[in-house]
């Protein structure tokens, strides 16, 4: 009797052979490049395909705030070079269509969590799961083990659609037109591997929402968005989807674009294909930097754009799955595992009055609520996996959810059972309150392992949320109910754009030494499928961040009118009175003073982006540079101003001058000579920094150069709209920022 001795034996018959068929093509793929019969660039590709990514390796040592970790470098064959995933772990990107977990599911993660990765499930944005610090040559088997439980990484990334989300309370809220996720998860295998969604030159991102007012779905930064609508047509009620295109945060976020006010039902896939089929051929593929498809909608204007996707839907040849799935919307149905009931009488366990205020919700079934468990910056570990996993299967069956905001949500918990829920919950040691709240900080992973990294987002959002939970109910409601989100850099992938309180990572040269800062964004509106984006005012050294956010919170509670929303709170009091408070904790002691402010959370070390790369030494910058770099940051602000006041025009040409500033700050190094005319400014800028590289660096290249030239192009233009404006604002941010990073590289005293 032969003896099962692999994974890939012991899983036979077990994962659909078309998955197993792409993991074998996948793991000779890896092989080949292992012996150098493939090129590296060939094979990452493929792999990110397939959800492996390279992350940041900070010498074996992991700080995320809560632990440091020595993690062994596996015994790869190609270490010579720069580091790669042979040289060093890497990350796995599990793809969760819409969120939806079952409790063998999560056992399952929890397992290959504990066996291959650093024993954290984390929970992203997206409604994925990443496990961080996995060899390459163990990526076959856990995509094997994941695909007999019905799980794929398949085009977790790459130039391809990515995890289609959707609002987890699909089904069972009050709000929704209808429940959409039998939409997204039919939409999802039907554009997985599709043809016509393998040649793009950026990543593509769908999301869908049951209602408009809501944040749940986000959809307004999303590449396609839709939103659940009805309609009578005919005497008859139909459904359809408002459906939007083109949005995205990233460095310059863009709102999507109206594409359909009601898109009926049967023409979701079609029309869906159509778009990315007119994205792959007409889509920029040389700068990646302006390949997503929200530069070509802007590029097209929405009526051609249209006119295009329409055209293209007409050619398409007829595919049955774009109907079939409207036979049975049941097959997403969950049914509840236990009889609906009342919440019993007290008394309850310590906490649950707490936590059942914030972080739980009464279902559009009676008898039946949603519970989320706050999962600490989306962070949960096996064993306590494998708890929820269990729970699960006493209270709910397979109807978990992943949400966006990094939590995990059961739904059809019955009320009566809802304080045994809690206490069974409170004992896997992530029973706390505050789920979505002020408290329930989101972030991305920052420095501790993306290789984007400038300032420790995650440090940053763990010492928020405990000092913020040490006030507790102290907090008035008003501010509870705010939301705070970091990104270690300009990409927002901790949508530091949508929140009250955003803050991006940057770094700035203080003392002659480098300092993390944070840029403080407001403005930003979560509700409305993230219906407004905020600005960058200034940055905050990284340890005055919990300082600002206290006494922006304070001030807001003290003064706010009745209803009134941080962000109209925001317009009403000026964006000056915000900023003062911003230069005032812009002063840090000395590093003989106080080295600590020299550090991030949560690593000790002396802070540094060294990783990023390093310019060339360019002699001694006089401080002049400085301050001209400082007088185009003040300009940046002062054009937010003028946009909030309605001038739009005004706006556009202080941000164009900013730019300008900072270009002339740090082109006068190389000619001393230099004069006042911007033609001149511009094209000196040009010869000494950017056709010499040295404006460069490995995160961004040369994107935010471009921003400047294109503002020069446009400038003067007659009619600038409040959304161009909002867009150069922030790119001449960008700029100016790169400007900053620039000095400090040529200044060459820094590491």
């Amino acid at each position: 009797m032969t003896v099962a001795t692999t994974w890939k034996q012991m899983l036979a018959g077990r994962v659909r052979e078309d998955w197993a068929r792409e993991i074998d093509i996948y793991e000779t793929q890896l092989e080949l490049r292992k012996k150098g019969k493939i090129e590296e660039k060939l094979f990452a590709e493929t792999r990110l395909r397939r959800g492996t990514y390279g992350q940041r390796y900070d010498n074996g040592q992991r700080h995320d705030g809560q632990r440091t970790q020595t993690l062994p470098f596996p015994s790869g064959e190609l270490t010579k070079g720069p580091v790669t995933m042979w040289d060093a772990p890497g990350m796995q990107r599990i793809k969760i269509p819409f969120g939806k977990l079952s409790a063998d599911q999560l056992d399952v993660l929890s397992e290959l969590a504990e066996e291959y990765s650093d024993q954290i499930l984390h929970v992203t944005t997206r409604q994925d799961i990443q496990l961080h610090f996995i060899h390459i040559e163990d990526t076959p088997d856990i995509m094997r083990r994941l695909a007999a439980v019905g799980i794929t990484t398949r085009e977790a990334c790459g130039n391809a659609v990515r995890n289609v989300t959707a609002c987890p309370y699909s089904g069972v809220c009050h709000t929704e037109s209808f429940d959409v996720t039998p939409y997204a998860n039919a939409i999802t295998y039907f554009l997985m591997g599709h043809p016509d969604t393998q040649d793009f030159g950026r990543k593509f991102k769908i999301a869908f929402s049951g209602c408009k007012d809501e944040p749940c779905g986000l959809t307004n930064f999303h590449d396609a968005g839709a939103i659940a609508k009805t309609r009578v047509v005919d005497g008859e009620l139909k459904r359809g989807f408002e459906y939007v295109v083109g949005g995205g945060l990233g460095a310059v976020p863009y709102p999507a674009t109206l594409f359909d006010e009601f898109l009926p039902e049967e023409e979701l896939f079609p029309v869906t294909q159509a778009i990315c089929r007119v994205f792959a051929r007409l889509g920029e593929r040389d700068n990646r930097a302006r390949a997503r498809i929200k530069f070509l909608v802007k590029k097209l204007g929405i009526e051609e754009f249209k006119r295009l996707v329409l055209e293209e839907r007409s050619k398409l040849r007829t595919d049955e799955r774009w109907l079939s799935f409207l036979s049975d919307l049941h097959i997403t149905d969950e049914k509840p595992l236990r009889a609906a009931g009342s919440l019993p009488a007290a008394p309850y366990p310590d906490g649950f009055e707490a936590w059942r205020k914030t972080n739980v919700r009464p279902q559009s079934q009676q008898g039946y609520s949603t519970a989320k468990v706050t999962l600490p910056l989306g962070d949960f570990t096996p064993a306590q996996g494998r708890a929820l996993a269990d729970i699960a299967r006493r209270f709910t069956g397979d109807s978990m959810r992943a949400t966006v905001e990094q939590n995990l949500m059961y739904r059809w918990v019955s009320d009566a059972d809802l304080p045994a829920f809690y206490a069974e919950v409170a004992r896997t040691g992530l029973g706390a309150a505050g789920a979505d709240g002020i408290t329930d900080v989101t972030s991305c992973p920052g420095t501790d392992t993306c290789k984007l990294g400038i300032s420790s987002s995650r440090g940053l959002a763990t010492e928020l949320h405990k000092q913020l939970t040490v006030l507790g109910d102290t907090l008035a409601p008003a501010a509870q109910e705010l939301h705070i989100k970091c990104s270690g850099c300009s990409n927002s992938c901790g949508q530091h754009h949508v929140a009250d309180l955003g803050f991006l990572g940057v770094s700035r040269n203080m003392n002659g030494r480098r300092v993390p800062h944070f840029q403080l964004v407001i403005g930003g509106q979560y509700k409305n499928n993230a219906g407004a984006y905020g600005l960058a005012i200034g940055a905050i050294p990284s340890k005055h961040v919990p300082k600002a956010v206290k006494t922006l919170t304070d001030r807001f509670v003290n003064e706010r009118q009745p209803t009134e929303t941080f962000q109209a709170f925001v317009q009403r009091i000026g964006k000056k009175q915000i900023r003062k408070l911003v230069d005032e904790l812009s002063i840090i002691p000395t590093y003989e003073q106080d080295p600590s402010y020299y550090s991030d959370w949560g690593d000790p070390r002396e802070y540094t982006i060294g990783d990023l790369g390093v310019g060339e030494c360019a002699g001694e910058v006089v401080p002049l540079v400085q301050v001209g770099l400082a007088g185009s940051e003040r300009e940046v602000f002062e054009a937010q101003l003028l946009l909030d006041e309605g001038n739009s025009q005004g706006a556009a040409e202080r941000a164009f001058s900013a730019m300008v500033q900072a270009a002339q700050a740090l082109t006068r190094e190389k000619n001393s000579f230099l004069g006042e005319g911007v033609d001149e400014i511009v094209r000196e800028f040009r010869s000494h920094y950017y056709d010499t590289k040295l404006f460069f660096d490995p995160f961004s290249g040369g994107k935010f150069a471009h921003y400047f030239f294109r503002a020069y192009e446009h400038r003067g233009e007659a009619s600038v709209s409040k959304d161009a404006a909002h867009q150069l604002i922030e790119e001449a941010q960008l700029f100016v920022e790169a400007a900053h990073q620039c000095y400090t590289r040529i200044a060459g005293a820094l590491p």
